[in-house]
């Protein structure tokens, strides 16, 4: 029998997010696993709408979805980050060292956007553990960092690509200078390594690299909770139809030709003799009036884990949340791919055969969906088989023990 020392800890534990919604809905996740076993979570997040129902919700003062819609549609990058994305990020830089101060947590489970974490953990006395939802946070040989090449750079060339990374430090340095100042720490250090790295990444879709360090954990994803407001009357009304049907959602992204991307998929869908679903989320399908029939339910966003069991393809972005979503419903998927990690994911997939090759957002054509759809259909056997795998993984409650864990040793050390 364990004796007392050795037993795990609670504790008041803070999670601490930026991001579009696949950043954030994966912590409330984690946050209400943590809460059933007993400690006390407070998450702090973007004043976006959030999964927040049980949950002590601390605001960081910004909504990330107006920063998201900046990014994609500024023409002139380097302007938008001077007056708009930097001034908003000084502001949720600022506001998580505000609410560590004043709740006084005894961990900080955080997203690496929010780069002044390790050192207010730095300031209590406290470990903190950073979170990748791809894993960007350790390099390796095997593969470059996501969102910075497109394809290996050879074992050397794989791992220096991480330091690319590290971009985010040098550009909010001053941030990070201001917040050691605050709290009265030298101004000379460099921002401190976190004590480890949770990545909520499948192991079914990522095997564990071997030259990950010992303080690098594959915890599987942390599905998002579900939804308090669950499906609309029209949704529900759709489900009910056996009729198969097609997904389609491009979640946060946006730009481009919007409405004859939509068309697209729709003409293709009803060229194949299935349904339409199309969530328009932040703007990335703007379907047309002319094409709209009862075929097609338009819904600006759906609950993933009600809806993508049950069609027959998804047709998405390849952000991270939605492949691990998609890959459990057991749903094979058609990628579209715009930015950052979402070639990385639309790689992963098609090595595990739960995808084709990726589909070009502003070169997609009625022919090359409908193709794309055919090719789909025929993975299913492949994507139910992963899904019966990730039905064995259980990321959060993995994450919840290493938390757990590291109360621990902080303890007893």
């Amino acid at each position: 029998m364990p004796n007392a020392s050795s037993a795990p800890r609670h504790g008041r534990v803070l999670l601490a997010t930026a991001g579009s919604r696949g950043d954030v809905e994966p912590f409330f996740g984690l946050a209400a696993v943590l809460q059933e076993a007993g400690h006390e979570v407070r998450v702090a997040a973007p004043d976006d709408p959030i999964p927040g129902e049980g949950i002590d919700v601390a605001s960081l003062g910004v909504g990330f979805r107006r920063l998201t819609s900046m990014t994609q549609e500024s023409r002139n990058g380097l302007r938008a980050f001077r007056e708009q994305i930097r001034p908003a990020m000084s502001i949720m830089l600022a506001r998580v060292v505000d609410t560590a101060m004043s709740w006084q947590p005894d961990i900080i489970v955080f997203h690496p956007k929010l780069l002044t974490v390790p050192v207010v953990a730095e300031r209590l006395g406290i470990p903190a553990l950073d979170v990748g939802f791809t894993p960007v946070l350790s390099p390796t040989r095997e593969f470059p960092a996501p969102g910075v090449a497109s394809r290996s750079l050879g074992a050397v060339g794989n791992r220096l690509s991480y330091h690319a990374v590290t971009l985010g430090e040098r550009l909010f340095a001053a941030d990070i200078r201001a917040a050691r100042r605050r709290l009265g720490l030298p101004s000379s250090r460099r921002v401190a390594s976190p004590a480890g790295s949770l990545i909520a990444v499948s192991p079914t879709l990522l095997p564990r690299p071997a030259d990950w360090p010992s303080t690098t954990h594959l915890t599987g994803d942390w599905p998002a909770p579900p939804a308090p407001s669950a499906l609309s009357p029209a949704v529900r009304e759709f489900l009910s139809d056996p009729a198969p049907f097609v997904y389609a959602g491009f979640g946060s992204m946006h730009g481009g030709d919007a409405v004859s991307r939509a068309e697209a998929i729709v003409e293709s869908v009803r060229a194949a003799g299935l349904r339409l679903l199309l969530a328009t989320g932040w703007g990335g399908l703007e379907p047309p009036h002319r094409c709209l029939r009862p075929d097609v339910l338009i819904a600006e966003s759906v609950p993933h884990e009600h809806v993508l069991g049950a069609a027959t393809v998804a047709i998405h972005h390849g952000g991270a949340g939605t492949v691990h979503a998609t890959a459990r419903a057991g749903t094979p998927s058609i990628i579209v791919p715009f930015l950052a990690d979402q070639p990385f994911w639309a790689r992963r997939l098609q090595h595990a055969g739960l995808t084709g090759p990726a589909l070009h957002r502003n070169h997609l054509t009625p022919d090359r969906v409908k193709g794309a759809i055919a090719d789909a259909v025929d993975r299913t056997p492949q994507a139910q088989a992963a899904a019966e795998a990730m039905l064995r993984e259980d990321g959060p409650a993995a994450a919840t023990a290493l938390i757990a864990q590291t109360l621990t040793s902080v303890h007893t050390s």
